[in-house]
């Protein structure tokens, strides 16, 4: 039969038939839509090795393909039945079937991982595919996202946490699997599905068809990644907020609440860790005091001297004579006379105070 391309010789169709579709029952036979789905695998088989090992055959479209079979074995086809009208049929059916797969964020979660199909004319999607009978939505991207990219994510998905949208009546669900370091390695684990598997920086890619920033920063036009085009709205107001989820969490850890501070930093200093694990010499570890919020040192000082000249002793306040005021002051401020603090503590260093024992 000629197709678009030439024509595929009648010993190629015999072969295909014989593997795929010859075998299956005969109550299945009878459905052109589930003979569809064979022709499907016969197709992708015959583009994986007839074309590849066979100079000069076509390589054509599953339509293309599919007519071919059809008038094969023109036996397939219901009595009656137009070999576009099934296919049509066909076409709708799939479309009502859900897909599944991940959106897969490195580590700064300013990145995403995007998958080309084979076909010259394939845009960029995200990795996904058809759930099969009676599997599970995250078993389906889980199997998918490792056939398509060789990368298991199996022990990162949260069932709770992905995007969904219906695209032409078809539900499409998307896993959001965040922190895959860039340096991993992927390689499909199917032939002639997935050409190329790249990252892309998630503010250079489109959010609607009109959206130029791919052309002006990729290189490439929008509708090349027309699969990805419906999610990345979402994404973006997901990735905004989970990184403003972040810093304030690490703000409030360490402002306690109510005083501004630097930003968290994940590995503390090396002063920082000895100065919380050994106080200074010369206060006692009677009572730990809030790092925030406190007064300085010489603050302090000087407030305890206030308290301590002023309190009682047997019933009586400490006579006013100078002698008795000196020896006083001297003894307190021996004792609230704190060590000099290393000079290699910069102001990011937090230090836990510790308030002296009034009385020894």
């Amino acid at each position: 039969m000629e197709t678009k391309r030439g024509e595929i010789p009648n010993g190629v169709l015999d072969d295909l038939c014989s593997r795929f579709i010859l075998h299956i029952p005969s109550e299945e036979r009878d459905n052109a839509i589930r003979v569809c789905f064979q022709i499907e695998l016969a197709h992708w088989f015959y583009l994986d090795f007839y074309v590849q090992n066979t100079p000069g055959l076509p390589q054509c479209g599953i339509r293309d393909f599919a007519k071919a079979v059809f008038n094969h074995c023109p036996f397939l086809l219901p009595q009656g039945e137009d070999v576009q009208k099934v296919l049509d049929q066909w076409k709708e059916y799939k479309m009502g079937v859900p897909t599944y797969g991940a959106i897969i964020l490195d580590e700064t979660l300013d990145n995403v991982l995007l998958v080309q199909g084979y076909l010259a004319k394939s845009g960029w999607g995200f990795p996904k595919g058809k759930v099969n009978e009676d599997e599970a939505p995250h078993d389906c991207a889980v199997r998918e996202v490792l056939e398509e990219t060789g990368f298991d994510i199996r022990d990162r998905i949260c069932k709770d946490t992905f995007i969904e949208q219906k695209i032409t009546d078809q539900l499409a669900r998307l896993y959001i699997i965040p922190g895959v370091p860039k340096e991993t390695k992927f390689n499909p684990k199917t032939r002639k599905e997935i050409r190329n598997i790249e990252w892309f920086p998630v503010d250079k890619l489109p959010c609607h068809r009109n959206d130029m920033t791919p052309k002006s920063k990729l290189g490439l036009a929008p509708n090349k990644f027309f699969m990805a085009i419906p999610f990345m709205r979402q994404l973006r107001e997901w990735i905004a907020k989970h990184k403003l989820e972040s810093t304030s969490s690490d703000e409030d850890f360490l402002s306690n609440g109510n005083t501004p501070c630097k930003p968290f930093r994940s590995k503390p200093r090396r002063s920082q860790i000895a100065m919380e694990a050994s106080p200074c010499e010369g206060w006692t570890k009677h009572k730990q005091q809030k790092a925030f919020g406190q007064p300085g040192q010489c603050e302090l000082a000087d407030f305890l001297r206030v308290k301590n000249h002023n309190v009682k002793s047997n019933g009586r306040k400490h006579q006013d004579s100078p002698n008795v005021k000196k020896r006083m002051n001297e003894r307190d401020e021996k004792k609230l006379q704190p060590r000099r603090l290393q000079d290699n503590f910069d102001a990011g260093t937090f230090i836990s105070v510790t308030v002296p024992e009034l009385f020894p």
